[in-house]
């Protein structure tokens, strides 16, 4: 039986410049997604107006912003300190762009949600099917079993070979020595019942080393039926 690895469990990652470029940019998109959402919850929830730039180890930059961010960045370098004075109807429509604004803010902080959850649900999903495939290895394809688990696979196909020759001699000989339209099989000998099983050939769910047991399938227990 192998032995499953021992869990470290969850780490603390240090924080420290990453060293590699490649999981640098990774980590970056990651975590700049991760920045603007809050911001984006922040102005939904609070009803402020932010702005936030960022730039890439490539030197590319990154904004976002609410309204927007040449507004916010103009307010805060006081490039227009005394705005013009604006008509009720200037009033109006900008209080309707930023109330729908805000709506589209709050819309996407909800599908970002969604998406977290949703990939949440697809890792316990792979976990299960990996799960699963470990424990009903020879449900999968030939071509994905490994070497001890092919072996184990023959061995027990061959197995099932003999007992079915064995079977098939047995009910030859008892048709001859009491012959009949059913080869001398009665009701007794045969339980209707004693070949469903859930899993195919009799397979037991046991340990992933489990070698399949054909003995289960009928064959080789017909005498256990007469007691």
């Amino acid at each position: 039986m192998e032995m499953k690895k021992p869990c470290a469990g969850r780490q603390k990652i240090a924080i420290s410049k990453i060293p590699k470029k490649n999981n640098l940019q990774v980590t970056f998109s990651k975590r700049r997604a991760g920045v603007f959402k809050k911001a984006s919850e922040l102005s939904t929830l609070c009803g402020v107006d932010i702005a936030l730039i960022v730039f890439s180890p490539a030197n590319k930059a990154f904004s976002f912003g609410h309204p927007n961010v040449d507004s916010i960045l103009d307010l805060y370098l006081a490039r227009n300190p005394n705005p013009p004075s604006e008509s009720s109807t200037d009033r109006l429509i900008e209080a309707h762009r930023n109330a729908n604004i805000r709506e589209l803010n709050m819309q996407l902080t909800q599908v970002l949600h969604q998406l977290e959850v949703e990939k949440k649900h697809g890792e316990v999903l792979s976990e299960i099917r990996k799960a699963s495939c470990r424990q009903c290895w020879w449900e999968a394809p030939i071509n994905e079993l490994g070497l001890h688990e092919l072996e184990q696979l023959k061995t027990a196909m061959e197995e099932l070979k003999k007992n079915v020759e064995q079977q098939a001699n047995k009910i030859l000989i008892d048709s001859k020595n009491n012959p009949s339209p059913f080869f001398g099989v009665n009701n007794q000998n045969i339980n209707p019942h004693h070949h469903q099983s859930k899993l195919p050939l009799g397979i037991p769910p046991s340990s992933n080393d489990a070698l399949p047991n054909f003995y289960s399938s009928g064959f080789g227990h017909y005498h256990d039926h007469q007691q």
